[in-house]
């Protein structure tokens, strides 16, 4: 048969279960536009910038069943779209690039768009392909969706030339796509060392992460079992959830919540699954070595970078709880501690440090506190939350509980500010039956907030909070502290409800405390109407989160005693004379 090499992309994207694309058509993908247009399962999706669409497929992957698929022009495309990439690559998201080509056939140089681009995305993507002829788009397009899956997740790359996309040829067959991830062994030996360590241990501790999202009931179990606090790391927030009386904390170490610190002080044992030790959940590495750590993922780089383990496995991080869950119920396994105390304590100790943020309201501006405790108590229960990269972030971790897996999404070890806006589009489209909340800083928001207008062009309606204080926050309360000074940390007056009426989608200002329950309640029902809102909040930053206070800490101890004489006196120095 006969088939253009845009149909039989096509063919292969509705083979793996991709619902939709995202990006933006120009001269080298106009056929698999064309395409697209005729499949009755994908609709693509047009972004005012492919940095945009990168987020949304990201968004897609970590939100649905199924994987996010860029589809963009090569060269510039590609470039815009590096952001997202890089953070799905670094943060274990799946995800599909795809790109038109240049044409090969027609023994041209300096074509419009021409440049290696394999070696512009090699150091942020799982494989790169190049497409060579008919036969092989989709056999090719089914090993980057089953490299994308397995293992550590990632992106893949894949360029398909514009003349293979234009033209038709005999190709042998359209083959449909039959699953070929594979996950690790569990050996039993294994099970039986952690299995000792566990029944050896009278306080242990669970750390979970994204790659422990799918053992969210399992963890459950586990937890419950053993009497042992939970730590999440930022990308796992929602790994356990957070109305939990064995909750602690987002991250482990001294930026941790103090139930947090309090499970870490008491434990004898860590089972760490689905985490990497990173920077920002451990706080700049602000703990010493876990006692008796067993460190379990599906990427055996992981183990013993940053702490080391006293028993390490490769392995899935449901199948492994569910091992070692079924393993101590088949033993018997009774907990060595009062569970009941456990829970009081985290409990108290949690209602207690958020207690701290719920000062008396103010008449001028949005106290944290009171904004999230609002929040929590007026959105539905499965609501899901995504938020971008700042001090709203840190906030959002500590202060809004999440108790459903793959609710809490944020950009993690990229750390890629832009992500709220299109990535909250993405989620709303993946789950229209659910309440989306999108949590933006007003940095974030001048990056990519146009994309509101592909919310507004496509009906999805997230409600988006501009948390407002005209400043990086995060940034700039990291220089304010040590050095008095804000350098490009102070943003111009923005007109958000500017960009809101540009957009076409409703706004509503937030000012202070006292307004927070009567714009939320108009907040939510201009949303169960189908509309999307962007609400204002004149938000107070001054008081810092645990991350601020334990990264500044934990960073200042281990500077070198000269240098932390010499900051220190420069800071005491500057808040004394300006």
């Amino acid at each position: 048969m006969r088939k253009s090499g845009a149909e039989l992309t096509v063919f292969a994207l509705e083979q793996i279960g991709v619902k939709y694309t995202y990006g933006i058509p120009g001269t080298h993908t106009t056929e698999i536009y064309d395409q697209l247009n005729d499949s009755k399962q994908i609709k693509p999706i047009l972004v005012t910038h492919e940095g945009g669409g990168s987020f949304m497929a990201d968004a897609s992957s970590r939100t649905s069943d199924g994987i996010g698929c860029l589809m963009i022009v090569p060269a510039a495309g590609t470039t815009h779209a590096m952001s997202g990439i890089g953070e799905a690559f670094l943060d274990g998201i799946p995800m599909l690039v795809i790109t038109g080509g240049t044409r090969r056939d027609s023994g041209r140089h300096y074509q419009l768009h021409q440049i290696d681009q394999a070696q512009i995305v090699k150091a942020v993507t799982k494989a790169q392909f190049l497409i060579e002829n008919h036969d092989d788009i989709i056999p090719t397009i089914y090993e980057a969706y089953n490299i994308a899956i397995s293992g550590e997740p990632g992106p893949v790359f894949i360029e398909i030339p514009i003349e293979l996309q234009m033209f038709t040829a005999d190709v042998k067959e359209m083959s449909k796509y039959q699953s070929k991830s594979s996950k690790p062994t569990i050996n039993q030996n294994d099970i039986d060392e952690i299995i000792q360590i566990l029944e050896n241990s009278t306080k242990p501790m669970l750390y979970v992460g994204w790659g422990a999202m799918e053992a969210f009931e399992y963890t459950i179990k586990l937890a419950e079992l053993l009497g042992a606090p939970v730590a999440t790391t930022l990308q796992g927030k929602s790994a356990f959830p957070n109305n939990h009386p064995l909750y602690t904390s987002v991250g482990v170490g001294a930026s941790s919540k103090p139930s947090g610190q309090w499970a870490l002080k008491e434990h004898d044992s860590m089972l760490a699954v689905g985490v990497r030790f990173s920077e920002i959940s451990t706080g700049s590495y602000g703990l010493d070595n876990p006692k008796n750590l067993i460190h379990i993922d599906i990427n055996s780089e992981v183990f013993n970078k940053n702490y080391q383990a006293v028993k390490t496995l490769e392995a899935d991080g449901k199948e492994a709880i569910k091992a070692i869950y079924d393993r101590l119920v088949a033993r018997n396994f009774k907990a060595k501690r009062d569970i009941k105390e456990v829970e009081q304590k985290l409990t108290t100790e949690n209602d207690k440090y958020f207690n701290t943020w719920l000062t008396e309201k103010k008449n001028n501006i949005v106290s944290p506190g009171h904004f999230f405790k609002a929040l929590r108590a007026k959105v539905d229960q499965d609501a899901m939350m995504v938020t971008d990269d700042g001090k709203h972030t840190f906030l959002s971790s500590e202060l809004f509980p999440v108790n459903h897996p793959r609710h809490f999404i944020s950009p993690t070890d990229f750390n890629c500010m832009g992500y709220c806006v299109p990535a909250s589009i993405a989620v709303k489209l993946n789950n229209p039956d659910k309440q989306v909340i999108a949590i933006i800083g007003d940095g974030a928001m001048l990056m990519t907030g146009l994309e509101l207008i592909t919310a507004k062009s496509y009906g999805i309606s997230p409600i988006f909070f501009i948390f407002n204080d005209g400043e990086l926050g995060q940034i700039s309360q990291f220089q304010s502290v040590p050095l008095n000074r804000k350098t490009c940390t102070v943003l111009s007056e923005i007109n958000f409800e500017g960009i809101a009426i540009a957009a076409g989608i409703e706004y509503l200002p937030l000012n202070n405390d006292l307004e927070i329950d009567s714009v939320l309640d108009k907040a939510i029902a201009l949303n169960k109407q189908g509309k999307a809102i962007l609400v204002d909040v004149n938000i107070d930053y001054s008081k810092k989160t645990m991350l601020t206070k334990g990264v500044i800490k934990v960073n200042l101890g281990r500077f070198p005693l000269r240098q932390k004489v010499r900051f220190l006196t420069r800071a005491v120095k500057r808040h004394i004379t300006g």
